[in-house]
């Protein structure tokens, strides 16, 4: 096809698949933690940290890993505080990502940059994040299916996990920092506004119609892949934001979901 011939399609393909394989296995771990809006609190504070990137003249990608990174280790710390009402954590940090970003922006004069990092655009990502994002995926695979069983044990019952003699504080901002890297360096396609969404309904959509662990995260990337290949080809014809289209896809692929489930039903 055509649009293959420019470098930043090819780039972003490569991205939507690598975010196709990695999305599937960090949203299926938000979902079972009841951590969906983590997405959303740590897109904010990325957006906190390009505009960092922009006031100092830093990459944008090594600013706003540095962000989710402090950030996740503060949610972390926070959930054990609120320990019996966790929403508090999610709801303070968003709110505080998000103010530090508009205090940010305010002083930033790059506000072409910025606006593709809201929104998403297909040309802004760069040969690092794509490089970041593959050693992402494949590093999340190899860890999933290594570390499937205790992964599984501490979505489900964080307090069993810790009798059973697992780092389960570790392993919570471990998970956390994870995370929050791999939202920081799909925010140029899926835009902050949209990346919690690309997260988690893949998985959401999956979990309707697979029962076991595996099924799901097999049916979720294949969910992701069709969601962000055809996104990324409706945007690149239509000229549309890229994060805005592969939502609209998942949407509808939800719709026609349930339709179908209804009918069997």
């Amino acid at each position: 096809m055509a649009m293959f011939q420019y470098e930043f399609m090819q780039r972003a393909f490569i991205a939507g698949g690598a975010i196709a394989v990695l999305a599937p296995i960090l949203g299926i771990f938000l979902i079972l933690r009841k951590q969906s809006l983590m997405a959303d609190t740590l897109a904010h504070i990325s957006l906190a940290g390009v505009a960092f990137g922009y006031l100092i003249s830093l990459d944008p990608t090594l600013s706003t890993i540095l962000f989710v990174a402090i950030a996740a280790v503060l949610l972390e710390y926070l959930r054990k505080v609120y320990s019996d009402y966790s929403d508090i954590s999610v709801a303070m940090l968003m709110s505080g990502g998000m103010a530090l970003a508009l205090l940010l922006l305010t002083k930033v004069n790059s506000s072409t940059g910025i606006e593709s990092y809201l929104f998403g655009s297909i040309v802004t990502i760069s040969s690092l994040q794509l490089w970041v994002l593959v050693i992402l995926a494949v590093g999340l695979v190899l860890t999933y299916i290594i570390f499937k069983k205790p992964l599984y044990v501490l979505s489900f019952d964080e307090d069993t996990a810790y009798t059973a003699g697992l780092p389960t504080q570790m392993m919570s901002v471990i998970f956390s920092v994870i995370t929050g890297v791999a939202i920081s360096v799909i925010m140029p396609i899926a835009g902050s506004l949209l990346v919690s969404a690309i997260m988690i309904m893949p998985s959401a959509i999956a979990m309707r119609l697979m029962k076991n662990f595996d099924g799901v995260i097999i049916v979720a990337t294949i969910v992701g892949l069709i969601g962000m290949w055809g996104g990324l080809v409706t945007s690149y014809f239509f000229d549309t934001p890229p994060g805005a289209t592969i939502t609209a896809i998942f949407i509808v692929i939800f719709i026609l979901e349930s339709i179908v489930l209804k009918i069997v039903k």
